[in-house]
């Protein structure tokens, strides 16, 4: 079954940053918006928008759930953007997500589950990070750090090295999605991991683009990579990370910054390469964090940036076709 083309656009606002280790990413797609109007850009004035609620006030209390911080706050989290992403997929409308933390990523795989059930999913994450521990094998119980194993369902046992209670474990089987097989998962600019996640992305076979090999290759030649392996699935799920980017160019403005990334330049080229595949059917950018920024708000600019490139070729394509 293929994918019914969308001919609309709509922007997701997601200010939690429920997930992070850090504070600041809640603001970073205010920071985006604050960009846009310093700028002239009419990004927020052309096309519809909408703020979800949060429950980052569940930041003010301890952390009860130790592998897993403040789990029941994010399955609420989950709840509203899977709504929201799903009720855009099934009018036919393309979402286009500005997202806290990456955490709630996971709530975007319930979404289009929801909303085509039948359907394969491709994913592209574009990340410094693989985000695949679980509650069982984190090092930080920050869930910014397992979206895609919530979409996986990935415990990961035989890398254990937290014993995980009750309430916990029961709390994590409810964000589970069971949404992606690992095959149907490509990683472009990962560069930062631990041993527990390189164990399942060598024992699955994950696909793992680096910055080098997409500079010794070429963006056209990557693009091609990424669609011929994704040929088999109805749609495209494309999450980018702005730490995928090197933060000595654009800036340290998000939660964890790895150098060796990617330009702002070639970031852009891979963005409209995916955005013109007729399979994308949602578009995330995550872990903007404007109280980190060392260079004012330089990583909400760029990220504005391609977001307006996305948002053009997206709407080129669909007034072509």
């Amino acid at each position: 079954m293929g994918y019914a083309m969308s001919t609309s656009l709509k922007i997701i606002i997601n200010p939690s940053e429920l997930g992070a280790g850090t504070r600041g990413s809640s603001l970073g797609p205010l920071a985006v918006q604050a960009a846009a109007r310093a700028r002239g850009n009419p990004l927020f004035s052309e096309i519809p928008w909408e703020v979800l609620p949060d429950w980052n006030q569940l930041l003010d209390q301890p952390a009860t759930t130790l592998f897993a911080k403040r789990i029941h706050g994010m399955r609420e989290v989950y709840r509203a953007v899977s709504d929201s992403v799903s009720a855009c997929l099934l009018k036919n409308t393309f979402p286009l997500l500005i997202s806290g933390d990456h955490a709630s990523a996971g709530g975007t795989f319930w979404a289009i589950k929801n909303a085509f059930p039948n359907k394969r999913i491709g994913v592209v994450w574009i990340d410094a990070h693989a985000d695949l521990h679980s509650p069982y094998t984190t090092p930080s119980g920050n869930l910014h750090g397992m979206p895609l194993a919530t979409a996986l369902d990935g415990d990961n046992l035989g890398c254990q090295r937290n014993e995980v209670d009750i309430i916990t474990a029961a709390a994590w089987k409810e964000l589970k999605s069971h949404s992606l097989k690992s095959s149907d998962l490509i990683y472009v600019g990962v560069r930062s991991t631990e041993p527990e996640e390189d164990h399942i992305i060598s024992s699955e076979n994950i696909t793992k683009i680096s910055v080098t090999k997409l500079r010794k290759l070429g963006v056209e030649y990557v693009l091609s990579t990424i669609l011929s392996q994704l040929k088999k699935c109805d749609v495209m799920y494309v999450s980018f990370d702005v730490d995928s980017m090197d933060p000595r160019e654009t800036s340290f403005g998000t939660g964890t910054p790895e150098p060796g990334g990617f330009t702002q330049e070639e970031a852009r080229q891979l963005l409209i390469g995916l955005c013109n595949s007729p399979k994308i059917a949602v578009l995330e950018f995550a872990e903007i964090n404007p109280l980190l920024d060392d260079k004012n708000n330089a990583m909400a600019e760029v990220t504005l940036d391609l977001i307006t490139h996305c948002k053009n070729t997206l709407l080129n394509r669909w007034n072509q076709g």
